[in-house]
C-alpha cells in the first residue's frame, strides 16, 4: 500500500490528488472489511451447513397375472408381482430450475440400509426379508424393486434409516423431553445442555468446572455433581442410534388398476447451497487477477510520477541559480564517483601545494620513508638468506 501513496508535494502541486488518496482510504477499508468476511466464511465453513428439504417417496406394485401354455408351445407364466421405492428430492422454490450448479442427488444416496419385511407366513422366514445396506463401494441408484410370485394382497413394512452426515443420535425419552431434543448430533446435544445449565445456573460458584445437578438431571445422571468435562463421556450411555422411517404398504393385486402408487413426504437435511457459493468465492481467482493487473498499473504510475517530481525539482533548482547548483551536483558526482571507485581521501585537495605545507606534512614524509627503508631491509635479508634474531 505505501507504494501506492503520492508524495506531500506532489499533493500540495495537484491538488486534485485528494480525490486519489482518499480512494486509497477506502481501499483501505475494503480489504479489511473483505479479509473479515473471508475469515468469517472459512469459519462457516468448518461447521455443517444443513437445510430441510421434502423427500417424495413413491411406492408403487404392479399385477401381473398368470399366462396359461400356449398351443403354439409358448411357456405359460405364474402370476407375480413387482414392488417398487422409488423417490425423488422436491424443487426448492429459493433454486431455479435452470441453475447450472444444480445436482440431482441418487434417491438411494439419503438412505444407509433399506429393509423390506413381506408377510412371513406367505413367504416363510428364509425368504420374507429383502434388504440393502450402504458399502464403502455402494453404487447409487434412484429406486429399489422387489419381484415376488404370488396371486394374493401382501402386507409389508418398510423400513428406512437415513444417512445423516454428521452422525445423528436419538436421546434418552427423559433427556430429550428435558431439552426438547428428539434426534440431533451430538455438539447440538451438548449445547442444549450447557443453554440448559446456564439458564438454571447450575455451576458451582465457586469451582467453575464442576455442575451442581438439579433433581431432572440428578435422575438421568444419577449423580449430584459432575464436571463439565464428564459430560461427553455419560452421554454416551444415553444416546442411541436413530430410529428408522417405517412405512406399512398393502401390495394389492385386486381391483382393474394393475399399477397401485402411494406417496410419502419426509424430511431430509441437505447442504445448503449457499455453502457452495461461499466456497466459490473463496477459489475464485477471476476478480484477483484484474484486482492485480489494476494495481500494476497503479504502481508504474505512481514511479513515473516520482520520476517525474524528481526531474521537476531538478531542473526548478537549474533554473534558480544556476551557479550554485552546478558546484553542489559537481561535488555530489565527486562524492559518488569516489564511492564508486572507492577512492581514498580528497584527491581534489591534493592536486595543490598549499596541501602538502601543512604541520603534519613532515612527519608524514618521515614515517613515509621510513617504511618505504624497512621494506627494502626486509627484502634484502632475505635475499642473502640472514635471519634477523
Amino acid at each position: 500500500m505505501s507504494d501506492k501513496i503520492l508524495p506531500q508535494k506532489v499533493r500540495d502541486l495537484v491538488p486534485e490528488s485528494q480525490a486519489y488518496m482518499d480512494l486509497l482510504s477506502f481501499e483501505r477499508k475494503l480489504d479489511s472489511t473483505i479479509m473479515r468476511k473471508q475469515l468469517d466464511i472459512q469459519e462457516s465453513l468448518k461447521r455443517p451447513m444443513k437445510q430441510k428439504r421434502k423427500l417424495r417417496i413413491f411406492i408403487s406394485n404392479t399385477f401381473y397375472a398368470a399366462k396359461p401354455e400356449g398351443e403354439d408351445g409358448e411357456e405359460g407364466t405364474v402370476a407375480s408381482w413387482e414392488l417398487r421405492v422409488e423417490g425423488r428430492l422436491l424443487d426448492d422454490p429459493a433454486v431455479s430450475k435452470n441453475d447450472p450448479n444444480k445436482v440431482k442427488r441418487k434417491y438411494s444416496s439419503f438412505f444407509k440400509s433399506l429393509v423390506i419385511e413381506l408377510d412371513k407366513d406367505l413367504y416363510g422366514p428364509d425368504n420374507h426379508l429383502v434388504e440393502w445396506h450402504r458399502t464403502p463401494n455402494t453404487q447409487e441408484t434412484d429406486g429399489f424393486q422387489v419381484k415376488r410370485p404370488g396371486d394374493k394382497n401382501v402386507r409389508c413394512t418398510i423400513l428406512l434409516l437415513l444417512d445423516y452426515q454428521p452422525l445423528q443420535y436419538k436421546l434418552d425419552p427423559c433427556l430429550a423431553r428435558l431439552l426438547g431434543v428428539h434426534t440431533q448430533t451430538r455438539p447440538v446435544i451438548i449445547n442444549a445442555l450447557w443453554q440448559y445449565i446456564k439458564t438454571h445456573k447450575l455451576q458451582e460458584p465457586h469451582e467453575r468446572e464442576y455442575i451442581l445437578c438439579d433433581k431432572y438431571l440428578e435422575r438421568i445422571f444419577q449423580c449430584s455433581r459432575m464436571k463439565f468435562a464428564e459430560i461427553p463421556q455419560r452421554l454416551n450411555q444415553l444416546l442411541h442410534p436413530p430410529e428408522p422411517i417405517v412405512i406399512n404398504h398393502l401390495i394389492s393385486v385386486e381391483g382393474p388398476d394393475q399399477k397401485k402408487t402411494a406417496c410419502y413426504d419426509i424430511d431430509v437435511e441437505v447442504d445448503d447451497t449457499l455453502k457452495t457459493q461461499m466456497s466459490n468465492f473463496l477459489l475464485s481467482t477471476a476478480n484477483q487477477q484484474e484486482i492485480q493487473s489494476l494495481d500494476n498499473k497503479i504502481h508504474e504510475t505512481v514511479e513515473t510520477i516520482n520520476q517525474l517530481k524528481t526531474h521537476r525539482e531538478f531542473f526548478l533548482s537549474f533554473a534558480k541559480d544556476p551557479q550554485q547548483f552546478i558546484n553542489k551536483w559537481l561535488i555530489s558526482q565527486s562524492r559518488d564517483l569516489k564511492t564508486m571507485t572507492d577512492v581514498v581521501g580528497n584527491p581534489e585537495e591534493e592536486r595543490h601545494a598549499e596541501f602538502y605545507y601543512q604541520p603534519w606534512a613532515q612527519e608524514a614524509v618521515c614515517r613515509y620513508f621510513y617504511s618505504k627503508v624497512q621494506q627494502k631491509r626486509v627484502e634484502l635479508e632475505q635475499a642473502l638468506g640472514i635471519r634477523n634474531n
